[in-house]
């Protein structure tokens, strides 16, 4: 893997920090991630550069370290994302193929099977909008939610650990899903919106209880 590029090296330390590997606040160091992934420093120095820039690291004195949100970011993220989330549910109901509402209906039953279960169920729900996103068609709206997704991963608790929050997270793919295959968008906004809010709110009062 000496032949790694700038690419490669930034899509691994991504998916470190997306998978929890790598929590807000952790520090990394060039060499210790060249030596995890078997490769140069130079690649993941330049990965390191361009994550800074986007905001998912950020410096601490001399040290680079994944970023947090605060307050005003978590709510500020939550806005956009249920306005790009929203545009891509109603675009489904007009664009996906039957196969792919076929897909979301079976993806929704397959993750009940994992309440209980919050940081299985968290990279379940990330595949979920990820489908959801794709039936859309529209790349450059699927660009813009891969970014929003990616600052996702800054906060460092998934809500699918508050009690009760899983089940009804499910309920409310179901609901969405239902709208899309009834080609019903303005029916898959309300419910997208409803699930995204539901979402916020339980982070805020998660914040709350962690002080």
């Amino acid at each position: 893997m000496d032949n790694l590029t700038l690419k490669d090296a930034y899509e691994m330390v991504l998916d470190a920090i997306d998978k929890g590997e790598y929590k807000p606040g952790d520090r990394l160091v060039e060499a210790e991630l060249a030596e995890r992934f078997g490769v140069s420093r130079t690649p993941i120095r330049e990965a390191f550069q361009k994550l800074e820039t986007q905001g998912i690291l950020a410096r601490d004195g001399r040290s680079l370290i994944v970023a947090s949100l605060d307050h005003d970011q978590i709510g500020e993220l939550y806005v956009l994302r249920a306005e790009l989330e929203a545009l891509a549910a109603r675009l489904a109901a007009q664009h996906a193929a039957p196969e792919e509402i076929k897909v979301l209906f079976e993806m929704v039953e397959q993750d009940r099977k994992l309440i209980g279960q919050p940081d299985k169920l968290s990279r379940a729900n990330k595949r979920f909008h990820r489908q959801l996103h794709l039936a859309s068609h529209n790349r450059y709206l699927i660009q813009q939610l891969e970014l929003v997704h990616r600052s996702m991963a800054l906060m460092s608790f998934t809500t699918f650990s508050a009690e009760g929050r899983s089940p009804a997270g499910l309920d409310e793919h179901q609901s969405i899903v239902e709208a899309i295959a009834a080609r019903n968008g303005e029916a898959a906004d309300a419910a997208v919106r409803a699930h995204i809010s539901a979402a916020y709110e339980t982070r805020l009062k998660q914040n709350a209880l962690r002080g």
